[in-house]
C-alpha cells in the first residue's frame, strides 16, 4: 500500500488517466463508501487506480513522486553524497550494505544497496559523486530506494543539472506522517515536559560523561545543552516532538532555560500556541512509538498567513 499525501496521489492518478480531481475524489468516496469507511483515502485511490489499469510501476517518476510502498520503480538521479560500504552481523546474518544520495531537479533521496553485484560498483569506484545513475525495479521503504537483485542500477548518459540538495520537507498533518519522513507540520502545543539538561563535548557535540569525559577527545570543557519535549496536535491526531537547544532559542530566552523553575512561565506562554514545525520522524527506541525531532519551529503569524492564503485565491 502506498503511503503518503493524498494529494501526491491524486495527482499521479489525474495525469495518468485524464480524469479531473472531482471525478476522481467521487470515485475514491464512492469506493469508501462502498467499504463502510474502513479504508483510507489512500487505500481507497489505490483501488480506483487499479480499476483504471494505472501501473505507477511502468512509469518513469521524478524523486518527489515517490512514495513510501511503491513497488518496481523507475527514477534517474545524480548522485551527491556517497557513503561507505558497511558489514553487518546480526542475528547470525552477515553482509553489506551499500548507500548512497541521488537528487534530481525536485527532490533527493536515500539509496539503499543490499545485492554485492550493486555493493561492488562502489568499491570499485564504477559509481561515485557527480554520476548520473537510472535505477529500475526498486522499491520505496520508509522514504528510501533500495535496490534488491531484482531491480537494476546502471550509469546514465542523461544530464540533470540544477538539482535540488536541501533537505525536502512535505507539507502533511499529522495523521498521514510515516516513520522516517521529513515532514512540513502545522499544529497546536498541547503539552511540555522538560527542559532536561545534558553536557556534550564542544568538539564533537556528542555526550561526555559525569566527569567531562568525551570519549574521542578526552577531558574537555563541557557545553550544556536542553532538551524539551512537545505534545502537538493538529486536529488529525497528536504526537510527540523533540526540541534540542538551537530550536528552543527560536522560542525561549536562556534566561528561560536556567532551570525548570525559571521556564515555568515560559511554558503557560507555549502551551496553547500554533507553530510551524519542520521535523524528521522516527521510531523511539524505547517505546517504538513515532515522534518528531524538530529541525526548525517558528509560531504562526496570522497576518502573514492571511496575507499568503488571499494570494492563492
Amino acid at each position: 500500500m502506498l503511503q503518503g499525501n493524498y494529494e501526491q496521489i491524486l495527482k499521479l492518478i489525474s495525469q495518468s488517466s485524464g480524469l479531473s480531481r472531482d471525478e476522481l475524489e467521487r470515485k475514491i468516496e464512492g469506493k469508501r463508501a462502498k467499504l463502510s469507511g474502513l479504508i483510507s483515502k489512500e487505500g481507497a485511490a489505490q483501488i480506483v487506480a487499479s480499476e483504471l489499469g494505472i501501473n505507477f510501476e511502468k512509469q518513469k517518476m521524478k524523486i518527489s513522486e515517490l512514495l513510501t510502498g511503491m513497488k518496481k520503480i523507475n527514477v534517474s538521479g545524480k548522485i551527491i553524497k556517497m557513503n561507505r560500504v558497511v558489514e553487518y552481523n546480526k542475528n547470525g546474518r552477515s553482509g553489506k550494505i551499500g548507500s548512497f544520495t541521488i537528487a534530481d531537479e525536485t527532490a533527493n533521496i536515500r539509496i539503499v544497496l543490499w545485492d554485492v553485484n550493486h555493493i561492488a560498483l562502489i568499491e570499485r569506484g564504477e559509481l561515485k559523486e557527480g554520476d548520473v545513475v537510472e535505477i529500475s525495479g526498486a522499491d520505496v521503504r520508509n522514504s528510501e530506494i533500495h535496490l534488491t537483485s531484482f531491480a537494476d542500477i546502471k550509469k546514465s548518459g542523461i544530464i540533470i543539472e540544477n538539482v535540488q540538495t536541501k533537505q525536502v520537507f512535505n507539507k502533511k498533518t499529522i495523521s498521514e506522517i510515516g516513520f522516517n519522513e521529513s515532514v512540513d507540520v502545522r499544529a497546536f502545543v498541547v503539552q511540555i515536559f522538560g527542559p532536561t539538561f545534558f553536557n556534550v563535548c564542544p568538539e564533537c557535540g556528542k555526550k561526555v560523561s559525569e566527569s567531562g569525559e568525551c570519549e574521542k577527545h578526552g577531558k574537555v570543557d563541557a557545553q550544556r545543552r536542553a532538551i524539551l519535549t512537545f505534545i502537538i496536535d493538529d486536529g488529525t491526531e497528536n504526537i510527540r516532538a523533540v526540541l534540542f537547544s538551537d530550536q528552543i532559542k527560536k522560542i525561549a530566552s536562556d534566561s528561560d532555560l536556567e532551570s525548570s523553575d525559571s521556564f515555568m512561565p515560559k511554558r503557560e506562554e507555549l502551551i496553547g500556541k500554533e507553530f510551524l514545525i519542520q521535523a524528521s520522524s522516527r521510531r523511539n527506541k524505547l517505546s517504538g512509538s513515532m515522534e518528531l525531532f524538530v529541525g526548525d519551529i517558528q509560531e504562526i503569524e496570522l497576518d502573514k498567513l492571511i496575507e499568503e492564503l488571499e494570494k492563492k485565491q
